[in-house]
């Protein structure tokens, strides 16, 4: 019953609002030779110290699902950076009165926003190998945030944004 209520609330999450993810990769990067990754000491996400904390447990499990290490001595490094910020408002409904008569014209027109405006969350993920190329990986996602939502909606949101940004990871050669 535990699990249909999470796959429940992942559908949900989901289904409120999309993950859209740009990709950039070092073309002459060979990705099978990274096996092991950590984290940069000094992070810092740009989030609560919980929020971080989701993050890098949602990532590390993605991760070693696909079969890297947490290692000491990373084949890459891992640099992750957040801002938020508010979306103006999309929708509006124009107003307008006006008159004509003998030659003459007047009007006036106001818009109306519908709806609240969205908070939406940039999440920068760079991967860094300090031994070789530098930056060789980045994936920049974009999602709606609510700043209100249970620890629950975080960590399965999380869950989700780390999945969608690691359907870019390695990225395919034929591409």
């Amino acid at each position: 019953m535990k699990n249909i209520c999470f796959l429940l609330l992942l559908v949900l999450i989901t289904s409120c609002g999309s993950i859209r993810v740009n990709y950039d990769y070092e073309k002459t990067t060979d990705f099978e030779a990274y096996k092991t990754y950590n984290y940069y000491a000094n992070l810092n996400t740009g989030m609560s110290a919980l929020d971080t904390k989701r993050l890098l447990d949602a990532l590390d499990t993605a991760l070693q699902a696909r079969g890297y290490t947490l290692s000491e001595t990373p084949d890459f490094f891992v640099d992750i950076k957040s801002s938020q910020f508010q979306q103006a408002r999309q929708s509006n409904v124009g107003v307008g009165v006006g008159g004509t008569g003998r030659n003459v014209g007047g009007g006036v027109s106001i818009g109306l926003p519908i709806g609240q405006s969205q908070m939406t969350r940039e999440v920068v993920f760079d991967f860094v190998d300090e031994n070789k190329i530098g930056l060789f990986w980045q994936a920049v996602s974009e999602s709606n945030y609510s700043p209100n939502a249970s620890p629950e909606k975080r960590e399965a949101q999380f869950k989700v944004l780390v999945e969608k940004v690691l359907e870019g990871f390695p990225p395919d050669a034929q591409k």
